[in-house]
């Protein structure tokens, strides 16, 4: 039997991280943890264990979560960023990855996760 893939949540709006955290269970992955800024999702990374990423583009205070989507890329992990506009925010480098439209639909995280 395979490990259940740990999928960390990089969201700053509570009741979204819930949801998506629900999403998950239903689709039998694990969350490898829900944090709200880049300082812990980074933290969070570092730990290890974290087998995908599903990353929120703009954080809180205007902070944009380009530095974990790099350190995610430097451990090859696979990633999706969540986002409610087009290429706004994305940086240049990360723009052919996969896109999780918001709002969120279970057939649209299903769907994202499994181009992971």
């Amino acid at each position: 039997m395979t490990a259940t893939q740990q999928i960390l949540i990089v969201e700053d709006e509570p009741l979204i991280a819930m949801m998506l955290e629900d999403f998950l269970e239903v689709l039998d992955k694990g969350v490898a943890g829900s944090v709200d800024t880049v300082a812990d999702a980074l933290k969070r990374i570092e730990e290890g264990g974290v087998d995908g990423a599903i990353l929120d583009v703009n954080l809180r205070g205007g902070e944009k979560s380009t530095a974990v989507a790099e350190a995610l890329a430097a451990r090859g992990v696979p990633f999706v960023f969540a986002t409610g506009g087009g290429d706004d925010g994305v940086a240049p480098e990360f723009r052919d990855r996969p896109r999780l439209q918001k709002p969120f639909t279970m057939d649209g995280v299903a769907k994202a996760l499994e181009g992971l």
